[in-house]
Protein backbone atom coordinates (compact mmCIF):
# COMPACT_ATOMS: atom_id res chain seq x y z
CA UNK A 1 0.00 0.00 0.00
CA UNK A 2 2.94 2.58 0.78
CA UNK A 3 4.47 1.53 -1.86
CA UNK A 4 1.59 1.94 -4.72
CA UNK A 5 0.31 5.25 -2.53
CA UNK A 6 4.18 6.22 -3.32
CA UNK A 7 4.56 5.25 -7.35
CA UNK A 8 0.73 7.24 -7.23
CA UNK A 9 2.32 9.81 -5.38
CA UNK A 10 5.20 9.79 -8.29
CA UNK A 11 2.59 9.24 -11.45
CA UNK A 12 0.77 12.39 -9.97
CA UNK A 13 4.00 14.48 -9.42
CA UNK A 14 4.88 14.12 -12.66
CA UNK A 15 2.23 13.81 -14.47
CA UNK A 16 1.36 17.40 -12.76
CA UNK A 17 4.86 18.35 -13.91
CA UNK A 18 3.92 17.41 -17.61
CA UNK A 19 1.11 19.58 -17.05
CA UNK A 20 2.56 22.42 -15.98
CA UNK A 21 5.42 21.66 -18.91
CA UNK A 22 2.62 21.64 -21.41
CA UNK A 23 0.63 24.78 -20.21
CA UNK A 24 4.29 26.61 -20.21
CA UNK A 25 4.82 25.61 -23.64
CA UNK A 26 1.81 26.61 -24.54
CA UNK A 27 2.15 30.01 -22.85
CA UNK A 28 4.82 30.30 -24.55
CA UNK A 29 3.94 29.52 -28.40
CA UNK A 30 0.74 31.83 -27.59
CA UNK A 31 3.20 34.33 -26.68
CA UNK A 32 5.37 33.85 -29.71
CA UNK A 33 2.73 33.26 -32.00
CA UNK A 34 1.18 37.03 -30.88
CA UNK A 35 4.68 38.28 -31.66
CA UNK A 36 4.36 36.89 -34.88
CA UNK A 37 0.78 37.89 -35.51
CA UNK A 38 1.73 41.42 -35.29
CA UNK A 39 1.00 43.96 -38.03
CA UNK A 40 3.74 43.14 -41.10
CA UNK A 41 3.10 46.15 -43.22
CA UNK A 42 3.44 48.18 -40.33
CA UNK A 43 6.60 47.15 -38.99
CA UNK A 44 8.23 46.42 -42.97
CA UNK A 45 6.59 49.99 -43.30
CA UNK A 46 8.17 51.39 -40.71
CA UNK A 47 11.47 49.90 -40.97
CA UNK A 48 11.64 50.65 -44.48
CA UNK A 49 11.64 54.50 -43.50
CA UNK A 50 14.16 54.53 -40.80
CA UNK A 51 16.82 52.51 -42.77
CA UNK A 52 16.38 54.58 -46.24
CA UNK A 53 16.43 57.52 -43.58
CA UNK A 54 19.55 56.37 -42.01
CA UNK A 55 21.53 56.00 -45.57
CA UNK A 56 20.10 59.58 -47.01
CA UNK A 57 20.89 61.30 -43.58
CA UNK A 58 24.12 60.22 -44.21
CA UNK A 59 24.44 61.24 -48.10
CA UNK A 60 22.96 64.60 -47.45
CA UNK A 61 24.84 65.76 -44.07
CA UNK A 62 28.31 64.35 -45.06
CA UNK A 63 29.42 67.55 -47.29
CA UNK A 64 28.21 69.71 -44.65
CA UNK A 65 29.78 67.51 -41.97
CA UNK A 66 33.41 67.25 -43.29
CA UNK A 67 33.61 70.97 -43.99
CA UNK A 68 31.69 72.50 -40.52
CA UNK A 69 34.30 73.46 -37.71
CA UNK A 70 31.32 72.67 -35.66
CA UNK A 71 31.36 69.00 -36.34
CA UNK A 72 35.38 69.04 -36.16
CA UNK A 73 35.26 68.00 -39.56
CA UNK A 74 34.26 64.43 -39.30
CA UNK A 75 32.33 63.41 -42.23
CA UNK A 76 30.40 60.83 -40.27
CA UNK A 77 29.18 63.35 -37.72
CA UNK A 78 25.58 63.70 -38.27
CA UNK A 79 25.44 60.23 -39.39
CA UNK A 80 26.55 58.53 -36.19
CA UNK A 81 24.50 60.77 -33.97
CA UNK A 82 21.46 60.06 -36.32
CA UNK A 83 22.31 56.23 -35.92
CA UNK A 84 22.97 56.43 -31.78
CA UNK A 85 19.23 58.56 -31.60
CA UNK A 86 17.75 55.38 -33.68
CA UNK A 87 19.22 53.10 -31.32
CA UNK A 88 17.87 54.73 -28.45
CA UNK A 89 14.43 55.09 -30.10
CA UNK A 90 14.08 51.58 -31.07
CA UNK A 91 15.21 50.44 -27.19
CA UNK A 92 12.56 53.41 -25.82
CA UNK A 93 9.59 51.74 -28.41
CA UNK A 94 10.52 48.64 -26.99
CA UNK A 95 9.67 50.08 -23.29
CA UNK A 96 6.90 51.59 -24.41
CA UNK A 97 5.60 48.46 -26.36
CA UNK A 98 5.82 46.86 -22.26
CA UNK A 99 3.16 48.99 -20.95
CA UNK A 100 -0.47 47.87 -21.46
CA UNK A 101 -2.85 50.88 -23.30
CA UNK A 102 -4.86 50.73 -19.49
CA UNK A 103 -1.67 52.27 -18.33
CA UNK A 104 -1.03 54.86 -20.96
CA UNK A 105 -4.16 55.78 -20.67
CA UNK A 106 -4.05 56.28 -16.56
CA UNK A 107 -1.00 57.96 -17.42
CA UNK A 108 -2.11 60.26 -20.55
CA UNK A 109 -3.28 63.93 -18.28
CA UNK A 110 0.15 63.38 -16.18
CA UNK A 111 2.10 63.22 -19.30
CA UNK A 112 0.37 65.43 -20.73
CA UNK A 113 0.96 68.76 -18.20
CA UNK A 114 4.72 67.22 -17.87
CA UNK A 115 4.71 68.10 -21.90
CA UNK A 116 3.21 71.67 -20.88
CA UNK A 117 5.58 72.47 -18.33
CA UNK A 118 8.43 71.47 -20.39
CA UNK A 119 6.75 74.13 -22.85
CA UNK A 120 7.31 76.80 -20.43
CA UNK A 121 10.69 75.33 -19.23
CA UNK A 122 12.18 75.72 -22.89
CA UNK A 123 10.82 79.68 -22.60
CA UNK A 124 13.10 80.24 -20.10
CA UNK A 125 15.71 82.86 -20.28
CA UNK A 126 18.78 80.79 -19.68
CA UNK A 127 17.18 77.28 -19.58
CA UNK A 128 15.99 76.88 -23.73
CA UNK A 129 18.41 77.13 -26.34
CA UNK A 130 17.67 79.11 -28.97
CA UNK A 131 18.86 77.82 -32.48
CA UNK A 132 18.91 80.47 -35.33
CA UNK A 133 16.41 82.33 -34.18
CA UNK A 134 13.71 79.79 -32.68
CA UNK A 135 13.97 78.89 -28.76
CA UNK A 136 12.62 75.36 -28.76
CA UNK A 137 15.59 73.27 -27.07
CA UNK A 138 16.66 71.96 -23.71
CA UNK A 139 20.53 71.58 -23.60
CA UNK A 140 20.79 68.08 -21.59
CA UNK A 141 24.73 67.69 -21.46
CA UNK A 142 25.51 66.51 -25.29
CA UNK A 143 22.15 66.39 -26.55
CA UNK A 144 19.13 68.91 -26.80
CA UNK A 145 15.66 68.12 -26.02
CA UNK A 146 12.73 69.13 -28.47
CA UNK A 147 9.81 69.16 -25.98
CA UNK A 148 7.48 70.04 -29.02
CA UNK A 149 8.45 66.56 -30.54
CA UNK A 150 7.28 64.60 -27.30
CA UNK A 151 4.13 67.07 -27.01
CA UNK A 152 3.19 65.23 -30.37
CA UNK A 153 2.70 61.97 -28.36
CA UNK A 154 1.48 63.06 -25.48
CA UNK A 155 -1.48 65.14 -27.01
CA UNK A 156 -2.33 61.79 -29.10
CA UNK A 157 -2.81 60.01 -25.62
CA UNK A 158 -4.62 62.58 -23.94
CA UNK A 159 -6.97 63.87 -26.75
CA UNK A 160 -7.81 60.26 -26.86
CA UNK A 161 -8.54 59.62 -23.11
CA UNK A 162 -10.12 62.85 -22.84
CA UNK A 163 -12.41 62.06 -25.69
CA UNK A 164 -12.83 58.28 -23.54
CA UNK A 165 -14.27 60.05 -20.39
CA UNK A 166 -16.21 62.47 -22.16
CA UNK A 167 -18.12 60.41 -24.64
CA UNK A 168 -21.62 61.13 -23.66
CA UNK A 169 -20.69 64.97 -24.08
CA UNK A 170 -18.93 64.93 -27.31
CA UNK A 171 -22.31 66.78 -29.18
CA UNK A 172 -22.18 69.70 -26.53
CA UNK A 173 -20.16 72.57 -27.15
CA UNK A 174 -19.99 73.50 -23.53
CA UNK A 175 -18.81 70.64 -21.73
CA UNK A 176 -16.81 68.13 -24.82
CA UNK A 177 -15.26 70.68 -27.09
CA UNK A 178 -14.55 73.77 -25.14
CA UNK A 179 -12.66 72.59 -22.26
CA UNK A 180 -10.03 70.98 -25.07
CA UNK A 181 -10.25 74.06 -27.29
CA UNK A 182 -8.94 76.16 -23.96
CA UNK A 183 -6.20 73.55 -23.54
CA UNK A 184 -4.95 73.73 -26.90
CA UNK A 185 -4.56 77.24 -27.20
CA UNK A 186 -2.64 77.37 -24.21
CA UNK A 187 -0.58 74.92 -25.99
CA UNK A 188 -1.01 76.43 -29.38
CA UNK A 189 0.76 80.13 -27.53
CA UNK A 190 3.37 78.43 -25.69
CA UNK A 191 4.66 76.71 -29.59
CA UNK A 192 4.05 79.99 -30.93
CA UNK A 193 6.37 82.12 -28.65
CA UNK A 194 9.28 79.50 -29.55
CA UNK A 195 8.26 79.87 -32.55
CA UNK A 196 7.35 76.53 -33.67
CA UNK A 197 4.68 76.87 -36.26
CA UNK A 198 4.99 73.76 -37.32
CA UNK A 199 4.22 71.74 -34.37
CA UNK A 200 1.09 73.89 -33.80
CA UNK A 201 -0.60 73.06 -36.74
CA UNK A 202 0.60 68.97 -36.30
CA UNK A 203 -0.56 69.02 -32.78
CA UNK A 204 -3.76 71.19 -33.40
CA UNK A 205 -4.80 68.51 -35.99
CA UNK A 206 -4.06 65.37 -33.78
CA UNK A 207 -6.01 66.66 -31.26
CA UNK A 208 -9.24 68.04 -33.04
CA UNK A 209 -8.54 65.09 -35.45
CA UNK A 210 -9.37 62.81 -32.38
CA UNK A 211 -12.08 64.78 -31.04
CA UNK A 212 -13.84 64.15 -34.45
CA UNK A 213 -13.29 60.53 -34.81
CA UNK A 214 -14.18 60.17 -31.43
CA UNK A 215 -17.71 61.67 -32.11
CA UNK A 216 -17.64 65.41 -31.75
CA UNK A 217 -20.67 67.28 -33.29
CA UNK A 218 -20.44 68.12 -37.09
CA UNK A 219 -21.60 71.51 -36.95
CA UNK A 220 -19.66 72.71 -34.24
CA UNK A 221 -16.24 70.68 -36.09
CA UNK A 222 -17.15 73.07 -38.97
CA UNK A 223 -17.42 76.22 -36.76
CA UNK A 224 -13.89 74.84 -35.33
CA UNK A 225 -12.82 74.61 -39.02
CA UNK A 226 -13.76 78.08 -40.18
CA UNK A 227 -12.38 79.59 -36.96
CA UNK A 228 -9.02 77.93 -37.62
CA UNK A 229 -9.07 79.51 -40.97
CA UNK A 230 -9.10 82.60 -40.20
CA UNK A 231 -6.72 82.25 -36.95
CA UNK A 232 -3.97 80.76 -39.35
CA UNK A 233 -4.25 83.86 -41.54
CA UNK A 234 -4.48 86.08 -38.67
CA UNK A 235 -1.14 84.13 -37.65
CA UNK A 236 0.44 84.92 -40.73
CA UNK A 237 -0.60 88.68 -40.94
CA UNK A 238 0.10 89.37 -37.69
CA UNK A 239 4.00 88.31 -38.36
CA UNK A 240 6.65 89.50 -40.97
CA UNK A 241 8.30 86.33 -40.57
CA UNK A 242 5.62 83.93 -41.25
CA UNK A 243 4.42 86.51 -43.81
CA UNK A 244 8.07 86.67 -45.51
CA UNK A 245 7.94 82.99 -45.94
CA UNK A 246 4.30 82.64 -47.25
CA UNK A 247 5.56 85.14 -49.94
CA UNK A 248 8.43 83.53 -50.40
CA UNK A 249 6.50 79.90 -51.35
CA UNK A 250 4.13 81.86 -53.57
CA UNK A 251 6.81 82.45 -55.87
CA UNK A 252 10.26 81.55 -54.62
CA UNK A 253 11.96 82.56 -58.37
CA UNK A 254 11.18 86.53 -57.94
CA UNK A 255 13.40 86.51 -54.90
CA UNK A 256 15.62 83.09 -55.96
CA UNK A 257 18.75 84.86 -53.88
CA UNK A 258 16.36 85.82 -50.61
CA UNK A 259 13.19 84.54 -49.47
CA UNK A 260 12.89 82.02 -52.27
CA UNK A 261 16.81 80.58 -51.96
CA UNK A 262 15.83 77.35 -50.01
CA UNK A 263 12.85 76.83 -52.40
CA UNK A 264 13.84 77.23 -55.52
CA UNK A 265 17.06 75.43 -54.63
CA UNK A 266 14.63 72.36 -53.03
CA UNK A 267 12.77 72.43 -56.85
CA UNK A 268 16.13 72.44 -58.44
CA UNK A 269 16.78 69.24 -56.69
CA UNK A 270 13.56 67.37 -57.82
CA UNK A 271 13.57 68.85 -61.82
CA UNK A 272 17.24 66.87 -61.21
CA UNK A 273 16.32 63.92 -60.42
CA UNK A 274 13.77 63.40 -63.26
CA UNK A 275 12.78 59.21 -63.08
CA UNK A 276 15.37 57.53 -61.73
CA UNK A 277 17.39 59.76 -60.07
CA UNK A 278 21.37 60.92 -60.68
CA UNK A 279 22.67 58.32 -58.73
CA UNK A 280 22.98 57.88 -54.54
CA UNK A 281 25.62 60.36 -53.11
CA UNK A 282 25.56 62.21 -56.41
CA UNK A 283 23.27 65.25 -55.55
CA UNK A 284 24.60 68.53 -56.32
CA UNK A 285 22.31 70.90 -54.29
CA UNK A 286 23.39 68.84 -50.85
CA UNK A 287 26.98 71.03 -51.51
CA UNK A 288 26.43 73.97 -49.65
CA UNK A 289 23.15 74.66 -51.71
CA UNK A 290 20.51 73.79 -50.27
CA UNK A 291 19.96 74.91 -46.51
CA UNK A 292 18.67 71.95 -44.41
CA UNK A 293 19.32 69.72 -47.03
CA UNK A 294 19.67 66.34 -43.82
CA UNK A 295 16.77 68.03 -42.10
CA UNK A 296 13.70 69.74 -43.57
CA UNK A 297 14.82 69.03 -46.89
CA UNK A 298 15.49 65.80 -46.99
CA UNK A 299 13.35 64.66 -49.46
CA UNK A 300 14.81 66.88 -51.96
CA UNK A 301 17.71 65.63 -51.80
CA UNK A 302 16.12 61.97 -52.23
CA UNK A 303 14.02 63.58 -55.71
CA UNK A 304 17.65 64.62 -56.52
CA UNK A 305 19.62 61.03 -55.90
CA UNK A 306 16.48 58.44 -56.25
CA UNK A 307 13.96 60.62 -58.53
CA UNK A 308 10.03 60.03 -58.82
CA UNK A 309 10.61 56.41 -58.52
CA UNK A 310 12.31 57.23 -54.84
CA UNK A 311 9.96 59.46 -53.73
CA UNK A 312 7.24 57.30 -54.97
CA UNK A 313 8.79 54.75 -52.65
CA UNK A 314 8.83 56.90 -49.48
CA UNK A 315 4.88 58.14 -49.99
CA UNK A 316 3.87 54.59 -50.30
CA UNK A 317 5.33 53.16 -47.10
CA UNK A 318 4.09 56.68 -45.33
CA UNK A 319 0.89 55.71 -47.13
CA UNK A 320 1.09 51.90 -45.64
CA UNK A 321 1.40 53.00 -41.90
CA UNK A 322 -1.11 55.81 -42.00
CA UNK A 323 -3.71 53.07 -43.43
CA UNK A 324 -2.46 50.69 -40.97
CA UNK A 325 -2.72 52.65 -38.52
CA UNK A 326 -6.61 53.38 -39.10
CA UNK A 327 -6.91 50.21 -39.93
CA UNK A 328 -5.85 49.03 -36.06
CA UNK A 329 -8.02 51.72 -34.88
CA UNK A 330 -10.95 51.05 -36.59
CA UNK A 331 -10.63 46.97 -35.51
CA UNK A 332 -10.00 48.36 -32.14
CA UNK A 333 -13.20 50.44 -31.85
CA UNK A 334 -14.93 47.30 -33.09
CA UNK A 335 -14.08 45.65 -29.87
CA UNK A 336 -15.21 48.60 -27.68
CA UNK A 337 -11.76 49.30 -27.23
CA UNK A 338 -12.48 52.85 -27.90
CA UNK A 339 -9.06 54.73 -26.24
CA UNK A 340 -6.51 52.13 -28.30
CA UNK A 341 -8.59 53.25 -31.20
CA UNK A 342 -8.30 56.78 -30.99
CA UNK A 343 -4.91 56.44 -29.98
CA UNK A 344 -3.92 54.25 -32.73
CA UNK A 345 -5.77 57.00 -35.25
CA UNK A 346 -4.31 59.64 -33.60
CA UNK A 347 -1.04 58.44 -34.22
CA UNK A 348 -1.83 57.74 -37.89
CA UNK A 349 -2.61 61.34 -37.71
CA UNK A 350 0.54 62.69 -36.73
CA UNK A 351 2.38 60.70 -38.84
CA UNK A 352 0.27 61.14 -41.93
CA UNK A 353 -0.30 65.09 -41.44
CA UNK A 354 3.40 65.66 -40.59
CA UNK A 355 4.81 63.80 -44.04
CA UNK A 356 2.57 65.62 -46.07
CA UNK A 357 3.33 68.66 -44.98
CA UNK A 358 7.27 68.09 -44.66
CA UNK A 359 6.18 66.97 -48.47
CA UNK A 360 4.32 69.64 -49.71
CA UNK A 361 6.81 72.24 -48.04
CA UNK A 362 9.72 70.36 -50.29
CA UNK A 363 7.42 70.08 -53.46
CA UNK A 364 6.37 74.17 -53.16
CA UNK A 365 3.10 73.17 -52.70
CA UNK A 366 2.99 74.51 -48.87
CA UNK A 367 4.68 77.43 -47.02
CA UNK A 368 8.15 76.79 -45.08
CA UNK A 369 7.94 75.03 -41.89
CA UNK A 370 10.30 73.91 -39.29
CA UNK A 371 8.94 70.10 -39.90
CA UNK A 372 10.88 67.31 -40.13
CA UNK A 373 9.92 64.26 -42.65
CA UNK A 374 8.84 61.40 -39.82
CA UNK A 375 11.25 58.51 -39.22
CA UNK A 376 13.88 59.63 -41.88
CA UNK A 377 14.89 63.38 -40.77
CA UNK A 378 18.12 63.79 -38.75
CA UNK A 379 17.08 64.80 -35.38
CA UNK A 380 17.55 63.21 -32.16
CA UNK A 381 14.02 64.30 -30.43
CA UNK A 382 11.69 63.94 -33.59
CA UNK A 383 13.12 60.21 -34.62
CA UNK A 384 13.34 59.01 -30.22
CA UNK A 385 9.33 60.56 -30.47
CA UNK A 386 8.63 58.85 -33.57
CA UNK A 387 9.98 55.13 -32.84
CA UNK A 388 7.95 55.60 -29.02
CA UNK A 389 4.79 56.28 -31.25
CA UNK A 390 5.62 53.15 -33.72
CA UNK A 391 5.58 51.64 -30.53
CA UNK A 392 2.23 52.25 -28.97
CA UNK A 393 0.82 51.72 -32.22
CA UNK A 394 2.14 48.20 -32.74
CA UNK A 395 1.12 47.87 -28.86
CA UNK A 396 -2.12 48.42 -29.64
CA UNK A 397 -2.27 46.05 -32.93
CA UNK A 398 -1.12 43.59 -30.45
CA UNK A 399 -4.08 44.10 -28.05
CA UNK A 400 -6.47 44.32 -31.14
CA UNK A 401 -5.65 40.66 -31.97
CA UNK A 402 -5.16 39.08 -28.53
CA UNK A 403 -8.78 40.35 -27.80
CA UNK A 404 -9.97 38.74 -31.37
CA UNK A 405 -8.03 35.26 -29.97
CA UNK A 406 -9.99 35.66 -26.54
CA UNK A 407 -6.88 36.25 -24.95
CA UNK A 408 -7.05 39.02 -22.32
CA UNK A 409 -4.56 42.30 -22.31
Amino acid sequence: MKLGGHLGGMLSSASGRAEGTARASDRSARGSSSVRELDALLIWSALGLLLLGLVMVYSASIAIAEGSRFTGYQPYYFVMRHALFMCVGIFGGLIAFQFPMASWQRAAPGLFVAGVLLLILVLVPGVGREVNGAQRWLSLGPINLQPSELMKIFAALYAADYTVRKLDAMSSFKRGFLPMTAVIILVGGLLLREPDFGAFVVITTITFGVLFLGGVNGRVFALLAVVAVIGFILLILSSPYRLERVLGFMDPWKDAFGKGYQLSHALIAFGRGEWFGVGLGASVEKLFYLPEAHTDFLLAVIAEELGFVGIMAVVLMFAVLVQRAFVIGREAIKLERYFVGLVAQGIGLWIGVQSFINMGVNMGLLPTKGLTLPLMSFGGSGIVANCVGIAILLRCDWEVRQLKRGVAT
